[in-house]
């Protein structure tokens, strides 16, 4: 049973695996990244149910341009299919979407239809659904710094008031509150350069299961495992 006071607020997700979990059955990768579609869909009900207030879905990187040309196609498509096919439940879910990243890469098309999402749904404040799409932790530092430098270049930002909490209000994520917990599943256990700054004093949780396969029962074990920890940012227990 999982303890109602001590839920994440905001859980992020590195969804790996889509690819090896298609290969393991003899299908395409791409056939792996539709199922974690479902896994998603999935994910999102359950953190709903437990009283999760934000999620975070690493569903494209910076990096992910060195795939193969026709499973990169399949993950641009599948941004956009997603978010089509999900809309009327997101808005009248009281679900807000936003996307962290360039979106640039879409089409024209894919991009309006995104962008109508996130704008129809911004009011709304039962849950956040936060997706991270052509992203790379890096880069968001860089473009956050760039533009706290040319506030500070054209003289409206003495540098005195640089601080951390200025540099946030830059970020993608800006408003978000840091995740309390990453999850990756897949078997991997590295961070692949997802919320670099946001994940400072995250409590991190791998797991081997294939995220195409990942559903209620193991987001429970994840939460599970978190509430068996004791989060000291730094400090002593205790005092």
């Amino acid at each position: 049973m999982l303890d109602p006071g001590r839920i994440p607020s905001h859980i992020a997700i590195i969804m790996d695996g889509n690819g090896r979990w298609a290969e393991a059955r003899s299908l395409p990768r791409a056939a792996g990244h539709r199922a974690g579609v479902e896994a998603a869909r999935r994910t999102l009900r359950a953190c709903r149910e437990f009283g999760v207030r934000v999620l975070s879905l690493f569903a494209f990187s910076t990096e992910n341009w060195r795939r193969p040309a026709d499973e990169v196609q399949a993950l641009m498509e599948l941004l956009a299919d997603a978010v089509r096919d999900e809309a009327a439940e997101l808005i009248q879910g009281g679900v807000q979407l936003r996307v962290s990243g360039d979106l640039t890469t879409l089409d024209a098309e894919a991009r309006h239809d995104v962008g109508q999402v996130v704008e129809l749904t911004r009011s709304n404040r039962d849950f956040i659904l936060n997706v991270a799409y052509n992203y790379g932790g890096r880069a968001e530092i860089v473009s956050a710094v760039q533009r706290v430098a040319a506030e500070a270049a054209e003289g409206r930002l003495p540098s005195k008031e640089i601080t951390e909490e200025l540099l946030g209000r830059h970020l993608y994520t800006a408003g978000l509150p840091d995740p309390d917990l990453l999850i990756r599943t897949g078997g991997e256990h590295r961070v692949s350069n997802f919320l670099l700054w946001q994940i400072a004093y995250t409590e991190l949780y791998f797991t081997n299961i294939f995220w195409p396969d990942f559903d209620r029962e193991h987001l429970m074990e994840a939460i599970g495992d978190y509430q068996q920890r004791r989060r000291r940012f730094g400090g002593v227990e205790g005092t």
